[in-house]
């Protein structure tokens, strides 16, 4: 699947990959992580003005959906 000397080609949804078949890979991997939200164990949530770091999955989904207009809250991927 991965092989030397490949040039990286943009397909849709902004995937960048060396050939068709890994970029249909991504697409799906991308749309069943939306779909999961099993993105949610790689984020987490600081939040300035209440000095709370939110890791646990179930709160940063309802951070995301009510904090993320406010000031001083930020997104963040763990790693």
């Amino acid at each position: 699947m991965w092989k030397k000397n490949k040039v990286w080609l943009q397909f849709e949804q902004n995937i960048m990959a060396t050939d068709p078949q890994s970029a249909i890979y991504l697409i799906s991997f991308n749309k069943h992580s939306a779909l999961n939200k099993t993105y949610l164990t790689a984020l987490e949530v600081i939040d300035i003005q209440k000095y709370a770091v939110i890791n646990n999955p179930v709160k940063v989904k309802i951070a995301l959906k009510e904090n993320i207009r406010l000031p001083f809250v930020f997104v963040i991927g763990k790693n």
